[in-house]
């Protein structure tokens, strides 16, 4: 009877001193598994500016369980992780980051909840050592803003830590969209699930490559993506202006004009007019701004461009 396959998808941006640690983290780790499943650990370098692809490639040549893909540029993380779940052939499919913040040690945990029946198993994480305080409160924001207007239930503090059943990578394969936020995307596709709280450890070497910058957009696509609230939220605004200025207007007409109250008179017509006219104008840059959110994001499908391009890989098939 052959054993299972076990992939680890592993992106890379700039870890080249980190590389050799999880490297070695996982190999003490899935050493232990070995009377019981293969494996297979697959490194997406995202446009590395630094040694990392060179690394990659040693390891690849020293031991045939390593697979490397190296992307023409930088094109996120997210797709690294898509890259990876494509070129991954094993029953179960593990994520997890390069930067050692999630504990190597617990794949055998995410393991043992697979071989019960779960066919996603996600890795919460109860505190992340060196976060920092902004990231933190915009990280919070996040979560209540999806939990309240998203179509998708995100799980809060869920991270890309995470076990696919092979059923659950075919499904995954099937998305096309360019803007993606992973966790999102299978949180979409639902399955049988289970969690693993853990402690997140502290960055061993370099800086974290998801800045704050990249983390808003991520936020900002995926609330495009997985919820209408904000082109509904057009539709509400206009309804709630024609209620309020259609009432204050008819108030202020029967009190100038029938009533002659003095409140009501001390309103020159083009002081009227100027008020009602700039606070339109404000509601209507606003609403353009929120639909052209969704052109945008229309635009970028509509293009069926690759979602991601690959300069170098092991992988015969996917060059």
């Amino acid at each position: 009877m052959s054993k299972k396959l076990i992939s680890i998808v592993i992106p890379v941006f700039n870890e080249e001193e980190n590389i050799p640690l999880i490297y070695a983290g996982l190999l003490k780790t899935l050493n232990g598994l070995l009377d019981n499943y293969d494996y297979e650990i697959i490194f997406v370098d995202d446009g590395s500016q630094d040694n990392s692809a060179v690394v990659l490639e040693n390891f690849a040549n020293q031991n045939s369980h390593v697979k490397f893909i190296q992307f023409s540029r930088n094109f996120g993380k997210e797709l690294a992780l898509s890259a990876g779940l494509d070129a991954a052939g094993g029953d179960a499919v593990i994520m997890i980051d390069a930067d050692l913040q999630h504990p190597v040690e617990l794949v055998p945990n995410f393991m043992e909840k697979w071989q019960n029946g779960a066919e996603v198993v996600i890795g919460v994480r109860n505190r992340n050592i060196g976060g920092g305080i902004v990231k933190k409160i915009g990280s919070l924001l996040f979560y209540k803003i999806m939990d309240t207007i998203g179509d998708t239930k995100i799980t809060p503090n869920a991270t890309d830590y995470r076990l696919l059943d092979r059923k659950v990578v075919l499904a995954f394969r099937r998305f096309t969209e360019h803007g993606r936020m992973t966790r999102g995307l299978i949180d979409w596709l639902g399955f049988k699930r289970e969690y693993i709280n853990f402690d997140s450890n502290g960055r061993k070497n370099g800086l974290a490559c998801y800045d704050k910058m990249k983390l808003v957009k991520l936020a900002l696509c995926t609330i495009v993506n997985h919820s209408l609230f904000p082109l509904k939220l057009a539709g509400y605004l206009g309804v709630a202006i024609i209620v309020l200025f259609g009432l204050a207007g008819f108030l202020l007409f029967v009190g100038r004009y029938i009533v002659h109250n003095s409140f009501a008179m001390s309103f020159s017509g083009p002081a009227q007019l100027a008020i009602l006219l700039v606070f339109l104008v404000g509601i209507i840059l606003s609403c353009l701004g929120l639909v052209a959110l969704y052109i945008a994001n229309i635009q970028d499908e509509v293009l069926k461009r690759p979602t991601y391009v690959i300069r170098k890989s092991n992988f015969n098939q996917m060059i």
